[in-house]
């Protein structure tokens, strides 16, 4: 059963003029692995973690630098989930999480798809 979908659309060069003007944004948004990335990846991890609270229905125990998107060998976008955040997830009984990705045009868009159990539908 569907819990939450979430869908966020960034623009890839004011993504970039913000980070140029606040440098540690980069520190509070992104994990150690993800900073290294080219800014047209950051904006679609910043546009997947955004989806990402849109599908909870709010940031509440939320954290960023507690959500990692990396890929998998095939290209695959996934969440790696700790701290409060991976706790919001198991308590709120959310199962599965989608993520989809991409940029292109100049623009970055993610969406997510949360999933749990029929009966803990409540």
């Amino acid at each position: 059963m569907i819990a939450g979908i979430g869908v966020d659309l960034v623009d890839i060069s004011r993504f970039e003029v913000t980070l140029d003007r606040t440098p540690r944004l980069l520190e509070r948004l992104f994990s150690p692995a993800e900073r290294a990335l080219r800014p047209r990846s950051l904006a679609a991890r910043y546009a997947a973690k955004e989806a990402l609270i849109k599908a909870l229905g709010g940031s509440d125990g939320v954290y960023w630098t507690d959500i990692e998107v990396w890929n998998e060998s095939s290209g695959r976008p996934q969440f790696t989930l700790s701290g409060s955040t991976a706790d919001v997830i198991v308590d709120r009984g959310i199962t599965a999480v989608h993520l989809s990705m991409s940029h292109d045009a100049g623009f970055a868009v993610a969406y997510v798809i949360l999933e749990m159990n029929q009966g803990d539908a409540g």
